[in-house]
């Protein structure tokens, strides 16, 4: 992997949080719905976003 900038760092840093928030709150809507079918896209988009978090830390090493 290449070295990233201070910016780029940044950015990186921003994204893994903004799916981290995605992903809690995801959860939380999932833990708050009655109808299964949508409680399951939450618990989907929560576990996507968690996926997503994951690789991007990967470039962090």
């Amino acid at each position: 992997m290449a070295n990233l900038t201070q910016i780029e760092l940044l950015h990186l840093r921003n994204l893994i949080a903004t799916h981290e928030v995605a992903e809690q709150k995801m959860n939380v809507y999932a833990s708050q719905c009655q109808d299964p079918q949508l409680k399951q896209k939450f618990q989907q988009s929560a576990q996507s976003a968690q996926k997503v978090q994951q690789q991007l830390l990967s470039f962090l090493g």
